[in-house]
Parts: C-alpha cells; sequence; structure tokens
C-alpha cells in the first residue's frame, strides 16, 4: 500500500478529485486530499485560476508544503494541473519522496532545484491537443524530464481536455481516466 497526498487543481477539491482519491483508496491505497481553498470550489478554470492569483500562486505551493507536514518519508506526491505545483516541489525537495505523479501540467525542474532526486519515480499524464499542457510549455517540461530521468515516463491521451480525470468536471473522458487510473495503480504498486 502506497500513501499519496494528493493536492487538486485550480477549481478546488471538487467532488472529481475527491472520487478519484477515493479510487485510489479502494485498491488499498492510503491517499491525503488537503483542501488548499479552505472550501471553495469554482464553475470554472477561468475563475478557479483567478481566486489562485488572487491568494498567490507561491502561497498555492506554501499551503502545500504545510500540508506535508508531519507526514512521514515514502509519500507519492500528486497533483492536477495547479496542485502540480506542490507535488511536485516536494517530490524534488522533501527527503524520502516515493514518487510524483503530475497530471495535467508539469514545471521545469529548474523551478524547484537543479536537478530531479535520484531514485524519485515520476509520471506525467496529459492530453496531447490540451491548450493549457501543450501551449503553455508542460509537455516540454515533461519531455525534458522524461529525457533526464531514468524512471520517468510520460503518457499522452488523444485529446484537448484539460483535467480530463476529474469526473464532476465537463472535460471529463471516462475512457482516458480509465488508462490513466491503470497507469498510476501500476506505478503505486511499485512505490507501495
Amino acid at each position: 500500500m502506497a500513501e499519496v497526498l494528493l493536492f487538486h487543481h485550480a477549481q478546488g477539491l471538487t467532488e472529481g478529485v475527491r472520487a478519484f482519491a477515493e479510487e485510489l483508496r479502494r485498491a488499498g491505497h492510503g491517499v491525503r486530499v488537503p483542501d488548499m481553498y479552505d472550501g471553495r470550489t469554482f464553475d470554472t478554470l477561468e475563475a478557479g485560476v483567478g481566486y489562485a492569483q488572487e491568494i498567490g500562486f507561491g502561497e498555492i505551493v506554501a499551503r502545500g508544503v504545510r500540508a506535508a507536514e508531519g507526514t512521514p518519508e515514502g509519500v507519492v506526491y500528486a497533483g492536477f494541473s495547479l496542485g502540480v505545483l506542490p507535488a511536485q516541489q516536494l517530490a524534488q525537495t522533501r527527503a524520502g519522496a516515493a514518487g510524483a505523479l503530475l497530471f495535467d501540467a508539469c514545471v521545469p525542474v529548474g523551478e524547484f532545484g537543479e536537478s530531479w532526486p535520484e531514485g524519485v519515480p515520476v509520471q506525467v499524464h496529459g492530453m496531447d491537443a490540451d491548450r493549457f499542457f501543450v501551449a503553455e510549455g508542460d509537455l516540454d517540461a515533461a519531455r525534458a524530464l522524461v529525457e533526464s530521468v531514468v524512471d520517468a515516463e510520460l503518457f499522452l491521451y488523444q485529446g484537448d481536455r484539460h483535467l480530463f480525470a476529474d469526473s464532476s468536471l465537463p472535460g471529463y473522458d471516462a475512457a482516458a481516466t480509465a488508462l490513466l487510473v491503470e497507469r498510476v495503480l501500476g506505478f503505486l504498486e511499485k512505490a507501495a
């Protein structure tokens, strides 16, 4: 059983993020999902991003880092889109990370240190025509990560949806999510 700290996306801790966490729990994994928005959720990505800008992206990352305080070593850090920021920072900078799962986003490794830590596996998942993932540089960052890290994988799904694994949002893609979950569960089995 792996221990996972899962960070929500810019629309908040939606029912779809909760359902994703529950699916991992049903497979036997421990999953914590901190609410970095104190209960607020947003109907649109634009409204959620606006709220994140109001709070400040640095504060979002700081809230994620604080959520990890007191967790033991051996945690897999995971995040959806905005939640990739704290997940990736923790995976790169917190000793004893068991892995990272980055959904719909990837930040250049240099944002959180000089290199990816040795022995920390990572998976990046995104849609091949998602305008946020492709046009904003996340795909390029993911490809660079995969080229430089031995245990790194990039999975591209056909489509243009952002947050496609959140079952409570209009962009949900059940088939792509089923494949994503299968790959994530395989990753977590190895990390356990």
